[in-house]
């Protein structure tokens, strides 16, 4: 019988994983009743097999796949003579050309990966922007079946979120729209008002409450979740101070972390908590979120 362990290493050695390791069961990170995952943005600093690795390391049976780090291609490099500008127009048409050509086989191999490695794709992170056209927009909808998720987290804005409704109500898919700190553009996610305004444009629409940047912006959290929990589907868990402060190790911040996941063991409530490792450790990515982990474990202890 292999361990987690022995799978890590051997995902991180590049080995390819046998028949008997693809049956394996999903990983079980539901502590207290309350599901404990991690958007893969955690383990940015790692390629996509090394990233399943690690989370089968950490013991995470759940994640929110992050495009950039573990889907998308990297951008090109500059052409001979191109200036930043041309360079960045240059990469972001390469990007939508990828986005709307690409065979939705690879992103049913990306799923493949992650449940044969006992790992559910609870979501897809696509976030849409203003540019996105139309096609671009319906691609992010279909990548997400593929990958056998029904709910995409964006870090959008209120003008994209309007041209995004007709997609999510055909496809009948959940758009969670995820909050950051900048509360002086009103079109950005950071208000209670921002997420209740998309919320009121469709059914389809919901919430993916980053609790460390709500706290940065100087809301409460935890009342936010007591009023609005049947529309929050995801919670990212980080620790930031307030008054728009930084980042940090778990326990150093203001952000009521602890408060949170009691709240919904005690309520619960279906709401994924989701590990989003964005301080800077003095560790690996690995084991910075294993420290995370942890944290989550005693606090629902």
């Amino acid at each position: 019988m292999y361990s987690r362990r022995d799978f890590a290493k051997i995902a991180l050695a590049s080995v390819p994983v046998s028949a008997a390791l693809a049956q394996a069961h999903k990983i079980n990170s539901k502590i207290a009743g309350v599901q404990i995952g991690t958007q893969t943005y955690s383990f940015r600093d790692l390629p996509l097999d090394r990233a399943i690795a690690a989370t089968v390391e950490v013991g995470l049976g759940e994640v929110e796949l992050f495009p950039p780090s573990h889907v998308e291609p990297r951008p090109p490099a500059p052409a001979p003579g191109q200036n930043q500008a041309e360079a960045r127009k240059a990469a972001r048409e390469a990007l939508r050309q990828w986005r709307v050509t690409v065979s939705l086989d690879e992103f049913k191999k990306v799923r493949k990966q992650f449940n044969d490695a006992g790992i559910e794709i609870y979501a897809y992170n696509y976030s849409f922007a203003d540019d996105f056209t139309d096609d671009e927009i319906e691609r992010g909808f279909q990548m997400t079946q593929a990958l056998g998720a029904n709910i995409i987290t964006a870090s959008s804005t209120l003008s994209i979120a309007k041209r995004v409704v007709p997609f999510a109500e055909k496809y009948k898919m959940t758009v969670a729209y995820h909050g950051h700190s900048d509360i002086r553009d009103p079109n950005q996610f950071a208000k209670p008002e921002s997420f209740a305004a998309a919320m009121a444009m469709s059914k389809q629409f919901a919430v993916n409450l980053d609790i460390g940047h709500f706290t940065a912006a100087n809301y409460d959290a935890v009342e936010y979740i007591k009023e609005n929990h049947d529309r929050i589907v995801i919670l990212h868990l980080k620790d930031r101070k307030r008054d728009q402060g930084p980042n940090v190790p778990w326990g150093q911040g203001d952000t009521p972390i602890k408060q949170v996941l009691q709240l919904v063991r005690d309520k619960k409530w279906p709401l994924r908590a989701y590990i989003e490792y964005e301080y800077r450790g003095t560790d690996d990515s690995v084991t910075e979120v294993k420290k995370c982990f942890e944290y989550c474990k005693a606090a629902l202890a």
